[in-house]
């Protein structure tokens, strides 16, 4: 071997240069790198693909709750089959059914009423003239599967209270149990003003997130 490269040779080794070929040994841990690497961006990915088709389905389900409480505001007799038939059309494509199927939507009439308890009853001489309002539900409409967990109304009454074949509540203005107490938090109605509300839930059992979505679903509000 020349001197010269002898002496190349010699001052590689002195500095500690080694070769760039990798050892068996360091091939394994660049795959265990990688492997440590691509789970976590798959799942990431699958997130992103989850969240994304989520929020496609949000905007479908505000966009038919709109238009559910926009044909109850105008009087649309969705109490009835044909009127509940043409809103399913409007949502066939996420599956709402007039019984069954994926989602439901509930329809709700409020109306700030005098207290029976400090105004007396309609037609007292105090009636009339009485400034204690509460809000009470004229009339409540389900349309859909309304055996989906997590889907009863944001709105309760008080009790239970009897309807009549146009699903208006029966003597609502002197019945307690017609009451929605919480109803104030979301929208403030004056004296005798009314409030047509609408509620969309929707599953969206297709795609889940297993233990960190346990129960995925969709709800929406409207106010007319």
């Amino acid at each position: 071997m020349p001197r010269s490269h002898r002496t190349l040779l010699h001052s590689a080794v002195e500095s500690g240069q080694s070769s760039p070929v990798k050892r068996p040994d360091e091939r394994g841990v660049s795959i265990l790198e990688f492997a440590l690497v691509v789970f976590p961006m798959l799942l990431m990915m699958f997130g992103v693909v989850v969240i994304g088709v989520d929020l496609g389905r949000a905007v479908q389900v505000e966009q038919i709750c709109r238009d559910a409480d926009s044909m109850f505001s105008r009087g649309a007799p969705l109490y009835s089959t044909s009127g509940q038939t043409f809103l399913v059309q409007l949502g066939q494509n996420m599956n709402l059914q007039l019984a069954g199927g994926d989602g439901l939507i509930i329809l709700s009439e409020v109306q700030s009423v005098p207290d029976p308890s400090a105004c007396g009853a309609p037609g007292s001489a105090n009636y009339a003239t009485c400034t204690t309002f509460i809000n009470v539900l004229v009339q409540r409409i389900y349309i859909g599967n309304t055996a989906i967990t997590g889907s009863a109304t944001r709105f309760p009454t008080a009790g239970s209270v009897s309807y009549n074949s146009l699903d208006q509540v029966n003597n609502y203005t002197t019945d307690p149990n017609a009451i929605i107490g919480n109803f104030g938090a979301s929208l403030q109605l004056k004296q005798n003003e009314e409030s047509y509300v609408a509620e969309a839930y929707f599953q969206t059992n297709s795609v889940g997130l297993g233990s960190i979505q346990t129960s995925p679903g969709i709800y929406a509000q409207a106010f007319f």
